[in-house]
Protein backbone atom coordinates (compact mmCIF):
# COMPACT_ATOMS: atom_id res chain seq x y z
CA UNK A 1 0.00 0.00 0.00
CA UNK A 2 2.74 2.36 0.73
CA UNK A 3 4.28 1.54 -2.35
CA UNK A 4 1.48 2.56 -4.42
CA UNK A 5 0.32 5.53 -2.31
CA UNK A 6 3.99 7.37 -2.98
CA UNK A 7 3.67 6.45 -6.52
CA UNK A 8 0.35 8.08 -7.22
CA UNK A 9 0.14 10.46 -4.44
CA UNK A 10 3.43 12.66 -4.53
CA UNK A 11 5.41 11.69 -7.60
CA UNK A 12 3.08 11.57 -10.42
CA UNK A 13 2.90 15.46 -10.21
CA UNK A 14 5.68 17.52 -9.09
CA UNK A 15 7.26 21.03 -9.73
CA UNK A 16 10.92 21.86 -9.67
CA UNK A 17 10.54 25.35 -9.01
CA UNK A 18 8.67 28.42 -10.40
CA UNK A 19 11.38 28.41 -13.28
CA UNK A 20 10.49 25.51 -14.21
CA UNK A 21 6.81 25.65 -12.82
CA UNK A 22 4.81 22.99 -12.80
CA UNK A 23 6.56 19.64 -14.22
CA UNK A 24 5.08 16.32 -14.33
CA UNK A 25 7.38 13.15 -13.94
CA UNK A 26 6.68 9.79 -14.16
CA UNK A 27 4.88 7.50 -11.92
CA UNK A 28 7.24 5.43 -10.71
CA UNK A 29 7.42 2.11 -8.16
CA UNK A 30 9.50 4.28 -5.35
CA UNK A 31 8.19 3.78 -1.77
CA UNK A 32 8.69 6.19 0.99
CA UNK A 33 11.47 4.55 2.47
CA UNK A 34 13.96 4.83 -0.84
CA UNK A 35 12.26 7.95 -2.43
CA UNK A 36 13.37 10.21 0.81
CA UNK A 37 16.84 10.73 0.93
CA UNK A 38 17.98 14.21 0.00
CA UNK A 39 16.88 17.91 0.02
CA UNK A 40 15.73 17.62 -3.74
CA UNK A 41 13.16 14.67 -3.00
CA UNK A 42 11.42 16.83 -0.70
CA UNK A 43 11.48 19.43 -2.64
CA UNK A 44 9.95 17.64 -5.07
CA UNK A 45 7.30 16.29 -3.24
CA UNK A 46 6.46 19.56 -1.62
CA UNK A 47 6.09 20.39 -5.13
CA UNK A 48 3.06 17.99 -5.49
CA UNK A 49 1.42 19.13 -2.57
CA UNK A 50 0.62 21.90 -4.70
CA UNK A 51 -0.53 20.39 -7.80
CA UNK A 52 -4.19 19.71 -6.96
CA UNK A 53 -5.03 23.53 -6.55
CA UNK A 54 -4.73 23.85 -10.13
CA UNK A 55 -7.55 21.78 -10.72
CA UNK A 56 -9.95 22.92 -7.30
CA UNK A 57 -9.81 26.35 -8.23
CA UNK A 58 -10.46 25.70 -12.09
CA UNK A 59 -13.22 23.39 -11.79
CA UNK A 60 -14.94 23.39 -8.21
CA UNK A 61 -14.30 26.03 -5.91
CA UNK A 62 -16.21 28.48 -7.89
CA UNK A 63 -19.16 26.21 -8.19
CA UNK A 64 -19.18 25.81 -4.18
CA UNK A 65 -17.79 28.88 -2.88
CA UNK A 66 -19.62 31.58 -5.10
CA UNK A 67 -22.16 30.17 -7.34
CA UNK A 68 -23.31 28.89 -4.23
CA UNK A 69 -24.81 32.23 -3.14
CA UNK A 70 -26.27 35.69 -4.38
CA UNK A 71 -23.44 36.88 -6.27
CA UNK A 72 -23.49 34.93 -9.12
CA UNK A 73 -26.24 32.25 -11.03
CA UNK A 74 -26.65 29.89 -14.05
CA UNK A 75 -27.83 30.59 -17.67
CA UNK A 76 -30.53 28.05 -18.16
CA UNK A 77 -30.30 26.53 -21.99
CA UNK A 78 -33.70 24.51 -21.87
CA UNK A 79 -32.33 22.44 -24.62
CA UNK A 80 -30.27 20.92 -22.87
CA UNK A 81 -32.79 19.03 -20.67
CA UNK A 82 -32.15 17.72 -16.90
CA UNK A 83 -30.76 19.85 -14.47
CA UNK A 84 -27.11 18.53 -13.82
CA UNK A 85 -25.16 18.67 -9.96
CA UNK A 86 -23.62 22.55 -10.84
CA UNK A 87 -27.18 23.97 -11.33
CA UNK A 88 -28.12 21.73 -8.19
CA UNK A 89 -25.52 23.86 -6.34
CA UNK A 90 -26.69 27.07 -7.87
CA UNK A 91 -30.18 26.29 -7.17
CA UNK A 92 -29.69 25.30 -3.09
CA UNK A 93 -31.12 21.97 -4.44
CA UNK A 94 -28.57 19.63 -3.75
CA UNK A 95 -30.45 15.86 -2.93
CA UNK A 96 -29.19 15.01 0.61
CA UNK A 97 -30.10 12.16 2.21
CA UNK A 98 -28.44 10.91 5.40
CA UNK A 99 -25.87 13.47 5.82
CA UNK A 100 -24.49 12.33 1.53
CA UNK A 101 -25.01 13.74 -1.26
CA UNK A 102 -23.93 11.69 -4.39
CA UNK A 103 -23.16 15.59 -6.26
CA UNK A 104 -19.90 15.67 -8.37
CA UNK A 105 -18.52 18.91 -7.30
CA UNK A 106 -18.83 17.49 -3.64
CA UNK A 107 -17.11 14.89 -4.46
CA UNK A 108 -14.07 15.96 -6.24
CA UNK A 109 -13.15 19.09 -4.03
CA UNK A 110 -13.50 16.35 -1.07
CA UNK A 111 -10.89 14.37 -2.64
CA UNK A 112 -9.09 16.70 -4.18
CA UNK A 113 -8.51 18.47 -0.51
CA UNK A 114 -6.88 15.30 0.62
CA UNK A 115 -4.71 14.70 -2.35
CA UNK A 116 -2.99 17.97 -0.03
CA UNK A 117 -3.39 16.52 2.99
CA UNK A 118 -2.02 12.99 2.04
CA UNK A 119 1.10 14.65 0.27
CA UNK A 120 1.75 17.04 3.32
CA UNK A 121 1.08 14.06 5.77
CA UNK A 122 3.82 12.45 4.36
CA UNK A 123 6.65 15.01 3.69
CA UNK A 124 5.75 15.98 7.52
CA UNK A 125 6.29 12.57 8.92
CA UNK A 126 9.76 11.90 6.97
CA UNK A 127 11.57 15.39 6.46
CA UNK A 128 13.25 15.17 10.04
CA UNK A 129 14.86 11.41 9.65
CA UNK A 130 17.02 13.46 6.47
CA UNK A 131 19.43 15.81 7.14
CA UNK A 132 20.01 18.75 5.23
CA UNK A 133 20.60 22.39 5.41
CA UNK A 134 17.60 23.56 8.63
CA UNK A 135 16.00 26.77 6.53
CA UNK A 136 15.58 24.93 3.33
CA UNK A 137 13.83 22.21 6.13
CA UNK A 138 12.04 24.98 7.64
CA UNK A 139 11.09 26.00 4.10
CA UNK A 140 9.78 23.46 2.98
CA UNK A 141 8.07 21.41 6.42
CA UNK A 142 6.24 25.17 6.80
CA UNK A 143 5.02 24.73 3.33
CA UNK A 144 3.63 21.41 3.76
CA UNK A 145 1.95 22.74 7.14
CA UNK A 146 0.46 25.61 5.10
CA UNK A 147 -1.15 22.89 2.54
CA UNK A 148 -2.44 20.82 5.26
CA UNK A 149 -4.14 24.26 7.02
CA UNK A 150 -5.48 25.19 4.25
CA UNK A 151 -6.92 21.76 2.67
CA UNK A 152 -8.50 21.10 6.36
CA UNK A 153 -9.73 25.35 6.27
CA UNK A 154 -11.94 24.28 3.02
CA UNK A 155 -12.80 21.27 4.17
CA UNK A 156 -14.20 22.03 7.65
CA UNK A 157 -16.38 25.31 6.43
CA UNK A 158 -17.65 22.82 3.59
CA UNK A 159 -18.40 19.86 5.22
CA UNK A 160 -18.55 20.65 9.14
CA UNK A 161 -17.08 17.17 10.56
CA UNK A 162 -14.48 15.53 8.30
CA UNK A 163 -11.64 12.78 9.11
CA UNK A 164 -8.28 14.02 10.48
CA UNK A 165 -5.44 12.73 8.78
CA UNK A 166 -2.37 13.40 10.19
CA UNK A 167 -0.26 10.37 8.86
CA UNK A 168 0.37 8.72 6.08
CA UNK A 169 -2.67 6.20 5.21
CA UNK A 170 -0.99 2.65 4.84
CA UNK A 171 -4.14 0.13 5.34
CA UNK A 172 -7.32 0.34 4.24
CA UNK A 173 -8.44 0.12 8.55
CA UNK A 174 -6.38 3.79 8.34
CA UNK A 175 -8.66 5.62 5.65
CA UNK A 176 -11.37 4.93 7.47
CA UNK A 177 -11.18 6.92 10.56
CA UNK A 178 -14.49 8.59 12.02
CA UNK A 179 -15.51 12.18 11.71
CA UNK A 180 -13.69 14.68 13.92
CA UNK A 181 -15.59 17.23 15.81
CA UNK A 182 -15.19 21.04 13.75
CA UNK A 183 -13.38 21.99 16.80
CA UNK A 184 -10.43 19.37 16.83
CA UNK A 185 -10.13 20.26 13.24
CA UNK A 186 -10.38 24.28 14.06
CA UNK A 187 -8.12 23.29 16.75
CA UNK A 188 -5.30 21.19 14.38
CA UNK A 189 -5.82 23.88 11.63
CA UNK A 190 -4.25 26.60 13.99
CA UNK A 191 -1.34 24.44 15.14
CA UNK A 192 -0.39 23.91 11.27
CA UNK A 193 -0.72 27.19 9.99
CA UNK A 194 0.94 29.06 13.16
CA UNK A 195 3.87 26.63 12.86
CA UNK A 196 3.86 27.50 9.09
CA UNK A 197 4.02 31.47 10.24
CA UNK A 198 7.03 30.86 12.34
CA UNK A 199 8.92 28.66 9.60
CA UNK A 200 7.99 29.88 5.87
CA UNK A 201 9.87 32.79 4.52
CA UNK A 202 8.13 36.11 4.28
CA UNK A 203 7.12 37.85 0.62
CA UNK A 204 10.57 39.67 -0.15
CA UNK A 205 12.61 36.47 0.31
CA UNK A 206 10.55 33.02 -0.64
CA UNK A 207 10.35 32.08 -4.53
CA UNK A 208 7.52 33.83 -6.27
CA UNK A 209 3.80 31.31 -5.97
CA UNK A 210 4.82 29.31 -2.87
CA UNK A 211 3.01 30.02 0.80
CA UNK A 212 4.42 32.60 2.64
CA UNK A 213 4.48 33.79 5.84
CA UNK A 214 2.59 36.44 5.68
CA UNK A 215 0.20 33.93 3.79
CA UNK A 216 -0.14 31.56 6.87
CA UNK A 217 -0.54 34.41 8.94
CA UNK A 218 -3.64 35.63 6.50
CA UNK A 219 -5.40 31.74 6.85
CA UNK A 220 -4.76 31.86 10.31
CA UNK A 221 -6.23 35.65 10.86
CA UNK A 222 -9.37 33.95 8.73
CA UNK A 223 -9.59 31.11 11.13
CA UNK A 224 -9.81 33.20 14.16
CA UNK A 225 -12.22 35.29 12.33
CA UNK A 226 -14.55 32.80 11.58
CA UNK A 227 -14.17 31.82 15.27
CA UNK A 228 -15.02 35.29 16.32
CA UNK A 229 -11.76 35.14 17.90
CA UNK A 230 -11.26 38.77 17.38
CA UNK A 231 -8.10 39.57 19.08
CA UNK A 232 -5.82 37.18 17.66
CA UNK A 233 -6.97 37.94 14.14
CA UNK A 234 -6.25 41.79 14.78
CA UNK A 235 -2.68 41.08 16.19
CA UNK A 236 -1.93 39.20 13.23
CA UNK A 237 -3.16 41.20 10.65
CA UNK A 238 -1.41 44.25 12.32
CA UNK A 239 1.88 41.92 12.09
CA UNK A 240 1.14 41.21 8.13
CA UNK A 241 -0.01 44.89 7.81
CA UNK A 242 3.40 46.50 9.43
CA UNK A 243 5.95 43.86 8.74
CA UNK A 244 5.25 41.72 5.13
CA UNK A 245 5.86 44.16 2.81
CA UNK A 246 2.46 44.22 0.84
CA UNK A 247 0.41 47.35 -0.56
CA UNK A 248 -2.34 47.89 -2.70
CA UNK A 249 -1.67 48.14 -6.41
CA UNK A 250 -2.96 51.56 -7.37
CA UNK A 251 -5.34 50.36 -10.06
CA UNK A 252 -7.57 47.25 -8.81
CA UNK A 253 -7.39 46.28 -11.79
CA UNK A 254 -3.98 45.19 -11.59
CA UNK A 255 -4.56 43.29 -8.55
CA UNK A 256 -5.19 40.62 -10.54
CA UNK A 257 -2.27 39.06 -12.98
CA UNK A 258 -2.86 38.81 -16.69
CA UNK A 259 -2.21 35.58 -18.58
CA UNK A 260 1.62 35.54 -18.62
CA UNK A 261 2.78 39.09 -16.17
CA UNK A 262 1.84 40.70 -13.13
CA UNK A 263 1.76 37.48 -11.66
CA UNK A 264 2.35 37.24 -7.34
CA UNK A 265 2.28 41.17 -7.39
CA UNK A 266 2.92 43.35 -4.72
CA UNK A 267 -1.36 42.62 -3.38
CA UNK A 268 -0.67 39.07 -3.55
CA UNK A 269 -0.51 37.17 -0.38
CA UNK A 270 -1.28 33.72 -2.02
CA UNK A 271 -2.73 33.13 -5.55
CA UNK A 272 -2.88 29.53 -7.62
CA UNK A 273 -0.31 29.82 -10.47
CA UNK A 274 -1.23 28.84 -13.86
CA UNK A 275 0.83 28.51 -16.81
CA UNK A 276 -0.31 29.45 -20.32
CA UNK A 277 0.31 26.95 -23.01
CA UNK A 278 0.67 23.27 -24.28
CA UNK A 279 2.45 21.94 -21.24
CA UNK A 280 -0.61 21.28 -18.98
CA UNK A 281 -0.32 23.66 -16.24
CA UNK A 282 -3.36 26.43 -17.68
CA UNK A 283 -6.41 27.10 -16.63
CA UNK A 284 -9.42 27.65 -18.94
CA UNK A 285 -12.28 29.38 -15.93
CA UNK A 286 -13.26 32.56 -18.08
CA UNK A 287 -14.33 29.59 -20.81
CA UNK A 288 -16.52 27.83 -17.99
CA UNK A 289 -18.01 31.78 -16.89
CA UNK A 290 -18.96 33.23 -20.07
CA UNK A 291 -22.47 33.04 -21.32
CA UNK A 292 -23.24 30.99 -23.90
CA UNK A 293 -24.14 29.68 -26.48
CA UNK A 294 -21.66 32.32 -28.05
CA UNK A 295 -20.47 32.63 -31.50
CA UNK A 296 -16.87 32.95 -32.29
CA UNK A 297 -17.39 36.93 -33.29
CA UNK A 298 -19.10 37.21 -29.93
CA UNK A 299 -16.03 35.58 -27.99
CA UNK A 300 -13.96 37.24 -29.84
CA UNK A 301 -13.45 40.46 -27.75
CA UNK A 302 -13.50 38.71 -24.86
CA UNK A 303 -10.88 36.54 -24.86
CA UNK A 304 -8.73 38.14 -27.97
CA UNK A 305 -7.56 34.71 -29.28
CA UNK A 306 -5.98 33.88 -32.77
CA UNK A 307 -8.53 30.99 -32.89
CA UNK A 308 -11.50 32.25 -31.44
CA UNK A 309 -14.08 28.99 -31.36
CA UNK A 310 -18.30 29.47 -30.47
CA UNK A 311 -19.45 27.33 -27.51
CA UNK A 312 -22.59 25.95 -26.60
CA UNK A 313 -22.64 24.33 -22.96
CA UNK A 314 -24.59 26.43 -20.19
CA UNK A 315 -23.50 28.97 -18.56
CA UNK A 316 -22.27 29.43 -15.08
CA UNK A 317 -20.95 32.18 -12.25
CA UNK A 318 -22.85 34.61 -14.14
CA UNK A 319 -23.15 37.82 -12.12
CA UNK A 320 -26.37 38.14 -10.27
CA UNK A 321 -28.74 41.35 -11.21
CA UNK A 322 -28.55 41.42 -7.01
CA UNK A 323 -24.44 41.82 -7.00
CA UNK A 324 -24.50 44.74 -9.81
CA UNK A 325 -27.11 46.83 -7.45
CA UNK A 326 -24.49 46.59 -4.20
CA UNK A 327 -21.60 48.58 -6.69
CA UNK A 328 -22.16 52.45 -5.19
CA UNK A 329 -22.25 55.00 -7.99
CA UNK A 330 -18.48 55.73 -8.75
CA UNK A 331 -17.12 52.75 -7.49
CA UNK A 332 -14.07 51.63 -10.24
CA UNK A 333 -14.58 48.00 -9.03
CA UNK A 334 -17.69 47.29 -10.96
CA UNK A 335 -16.61 47.96 -14.54
CA UNK A 336 -13.22 45.77 -13.81
CA UNK A 337 -15.33 43.13 -12.94
CA UNK A 338 -18.52 43.05 -14.57
CA UNK A 339 -18.90 43.43 -18.44
CA UNK A 340 -21.63 42.34 -20.57
CA UNK A 341 -22.11 40.10 -23.84
CA UNK A 342 -25.00 40.35 -26.33
CA UNK A 343 -25.75 36.47 -27.58
CA UNK A 344 -27.31 36.50 -30.73
CA UNK A 345 -28.16 32.77 -30.32
CA UNK A 346 -29.38 32.89 -26.98
CA UNK A 347 -33.14 32.16 -25.95
CA UNK A 348 -33.52 34.67 -24.29
CA UNK A 349 -35.42 37.88 -24.41
CA UNK A 350 -32.87 40.14 -23.34
CA UNK A 351 -29.84 38.31 -25.33
CA UNK A 352 -27.71 40.57 -22.70
CA UNK A 353 -25.73 39.06 -20.70
CA UNK A 354 -22.93 40.17 -17.51
CA UNK A 355 -20.15 38.38 -17.53
CA UNK A 356 -17.07 38.16 -15.34
CA UNK A 357 -14.21 40.49 -16.93
CA UNK A 358 -11.86 40.71 -14.18
CA UNK A 359 -11.08 37.07 -15.67
CA UNK A 360 -11.68 37.56 -19.07
CA UNK A 361 -7.64 38.30 -20.09
CA UNK A 362 -5.86 38.62 -23.40
CA UNK A 363 -4.54 35.47 -24.06
CA UNK A 364 -3.22 32.99 -27.21
CA UNK A 365 -5.63 30.01 -28.03
CA UNK A 366 -9.21 29.38 -27.33
CA UNK A 367 -9.65 27.57 -23.96
CA UNK A 368 -6.26 28.07 -22.44
CA UNK A 369 -5.42 30.92 -20.05
CA UNK A 370 -2.25 31.29 -17.43
CA UNK A 371 -3.82 33.73 -15.50
CA UNK A 372 -3.60 32.99 -11.71
CA UNK A 373 -6.20 32.64 -9.22
CA UNK A 374 -6.41 34.83 -6.19
CA UNK A 375 -6.84 33.00 -3.33
CA UNK A 376 -5.52 36.46 -0.50
CA UNK A 377 -5.08 39.58 -1.38
CA UNK A 378 -3.82 42.29 0.52
CA UNK A 379 -7.04 44.05 0.38
CA UNK A 380 -8.85 41.17 2.49
CA UNK A 381 -5.92 41.68 4.77
CA UNK A 382 -6.71 45.27 5.77
CA UNK A 383 -10.98 44.40 5.33
CA UNK A 384 -9.79 41.32 7.97
CA UNK A 385 -8.29 44.16 10.46
CA UNK A 386 -11.17 46.52 10.00
CA UNK A 387 -13.49 43.22 10.85
CA UNK A 388 -11.49 42.46 13.70
CA UNK A 389 -11.01 45.98 15.37
CA UNK A 390 -14.87 46.79 14.93
CA UNK A 391 -15.79 43.47 16.43
CA UNK A 392 -13.77 44.16 19.36
CA UNK A 393 -15.14 47.94 19.81
CA UNK A 394 -12.59 49.86 18.15
CA UNK A 395 -14.85 51.37 15.21
CA UNK A 396 -12.94 54.53 14.69
CA UNK A 397 -9.50 52.45 13.85
CA UNK A 398 -11.29 50.09 11.74
CA UNK A 399 -12.70 52.60 9.38
CA UNK A 400 -9.03 53.86 8.80
CA UNK A 401 -8.48 49.92 6.92
CA UNK A 402 -12.22 50.08 5.25
CA UNK A 403 -11.31 53.56 3.57
CA UNK A 404 -7.83 52.33 2.70
CA UNK A 405 -10.09 49.81 0.40
CA UNK A 406 -12.90 52.29 -0.72
CA UNK A 407 -10.11 54.77 -1.85
CA UNK A 408 -8.71 53.02 -4.45
CA UNK A 409 -12.44 52.40 -5.75
CA UNK A 410 -12.75 55.83 -6.10
CA UNK A 411 -15.37 56.38 -3.57
CA UNK A 412 -15.50 58.66 -0.24
CA UNK A 413 -14.54 57.76 3.46
CA UNK A 414 -17.45 55.13 4.98
CA UNK A 415 -20.58 57.33 7.11
CA UNK A 416 -20.51 54.32 9.10
CA UNK A 417 -19.80 55.83 12.87
CA UNK A 418 -21.64 52.47 15.28
CA UNK A 419 -20.36 48.90 15.43
CA UNK A 420 -23.49 47.94 13.96
CA UNK A 421 -23.63 50.28 11.13
CA UNK A 422 -19.57 49.78 10.61
CA UNK A 423 -19.96 45.67 10.55
CA UNK A 424 -22.72 46.16 7.48
CA UNK A 425 -20.59 48.26 5.81
CA UNK A 426 -17.81 45.69 6.23
CA UNK A 427 -19.71 42.94 5.31
CA UNK A 428 -20.75 44.91 2.06
CA UNK A 429 -17.34 46.05 0.85
CA UNK A 430 -16.01 42.63 1.15
CA UNK A 431 -18.99 41.76 -1.49
CA UNK A 432 -18.16 43.89 -4.22
CA UNK A 433 -14.07 44.24 -3.55
CA UNK A 434 -14.02 40.44 -3.41
CA UNK A 435 -16.66 39.10 -5.63
CA UNK A 436 -15.91 36.53 -8.05
CA UNK A 437 -12.85 35.11 -5.43
CA UNK A 438 -15.00 32.47 -4.07
CA UNK A 439 -15.64 34.21 -0.56
CA UNK A 440 -19.14 35.22 -0.26
CA UNK A 441 -20.33 31.73 0.66
CA UNK A 442 -18.08 31.27 3.89
CA UNK A 443 -19.04 35.29 4.59
CA UNK A 444 -22.71 34.46 4.73
CA UNK A 445 -22.07 30.76 7.03
CA UNK A 446 -19.41 32.44 10.06
CA UNK A 447 -21.90 35.40 10.15
CA UNK A 448 -25.09 33.16 10.33
CA UNK A 449 -26.97 34.90 7.36
CA UNK A 450 -27.59 31.90 5.19
CA UNK A 451 -31.47 31.79 5.40
CA UNK A 452 -31.90 35.84 5.53
CA UNK A 453 -29.88 36.53 2.48
CA UNK A 454 -30.11 33.29 0.75
CA UNK A 455 -34.35 32.85 1.33
CA UNK A 456 -34.64 36.57 0.27
CA UNK A 457 -32.76 35.74 -2.67
CA UNK A 458 -34.06 32.28 -3.75
CA UNK A 459 -37.70 34.46 -3.46
CA UNK A 460 -36.64 36.82 -5.97
CA UNK A 461 -35.29 34.50 -8.59
CA UNK A 462 -38.68 32.61 -8.12
CA UNK A 463 -41.04 35.82 -8.80
CA UNK A 464 -38.99 36.98 -11.85
CA UNK A 465 -37.04 34.39 -13.36
CA UNK A 466 -36.12 36.25 -16.60
CA UNK A 467 -33.88 38.81 -14.43
CA UNK A 468 -32.23 35.93 -13.54
CA UNK A 469 -30.92 34.58 -17.19
CA UNK A 470 -33.93 32.33 -17.71
CA UNK A 471 -35.87 32.22 -21.31
CA UNK A 472 -39.10 33.18 -21.17
CA UNK A 473 -41.54 30.61 -19.96
CA UNK A 474 -38.21 28.43 -18.26
CA UNK A 475 -38.53 28.66 -14.61
CA UNK A 476 -36.23 27.64 -11.80
CA UNK A 477 -36.82 23.38 -10.76
CA UNK A 478 -39.54 23.08 -7.46
CA UNK A 479 -37.19 21.90 -5.01
CA UNK A 480 -35.09 25.12 -5.80
CA UNK A 481 -33.62 27.17 -2.65
CA UNK A 482 -35.00 24.72 -0.32
CA UNK A 483 -31.51 23.24 1.29
CA UNK A 484 -30.48 26.13 2.47
CA UNK A 485 -27.77 24.77 5.17
CA UNK A 486 -24.48 25.92 5.75
CA UNK A 487 -22.77 22.77 5.21
CA UNK A 488 -22.66 20.52 2.14
CA UNK A 489 -23.51 16.66 2.51
CA UNK A 490 -20.18 14.59 3.23
CA UNK A 491 -19.78 12.37 -0.63
CA UNK A 492 -21.99 9.29 -1.11
CA UNK A 493 -18.90 7.73 -2.99
CA UNK A 494 -16.57 7.81 0.12
CA UNK A 495 -19.47 6.84 2.36
CA UNK A 496 -19.42 3.60 0.92
CA UNK A 497 -16.08 3.45 1.76
CA UNK A 498 -16.27 3.87 5.81
CA UNK A 499 -18.97 2.87 8.47
CA UNK A 500 -18.23 6.38 9.55
CA UNK A 501 -20.39 8.44 7.32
Amino acid sequence: MKTNYIATGLLALALTGCSDFLNIVPETALSSATFFTKEADFQQAVNGAYVPLRQMFNERAWVLEEMHSDNTYYGRNTLYGAVDATENVADFAVPTANGVTANDNVLVQYRLNYQIIARANQILTTIDAVNFAAESKNNLKGQAYFLRAFAYFDLVRLFGKVPLHLTPVTSREDAALPLATTEAIYAQIEKDATEASKTLLNKAKQEAGRATSGAAKTLLANLYITQKKWAQAEALMKDVVANDGYSLMPDYNNAFSFTATNKNNAESVFEIQYQEGSAGYNGNQIYRFIPSPITADEIRPLTGTSNAQPTSQESNNIPTPDLIAAYEPGDKRKDISIGYVTLSQSLRENKTYPYIKKYARTHSLHNNTGQNWPVYRYAEVLLFLAESLNEQGKTADAATYLNQVRARAGLAATTATSQATMREAIFKERRVELAFENKRWFDLTRTGRVKEIIGAYGARVKANPQDYYFPKGAVPPPNAFTVLDDYYGLPAVESALTPNF
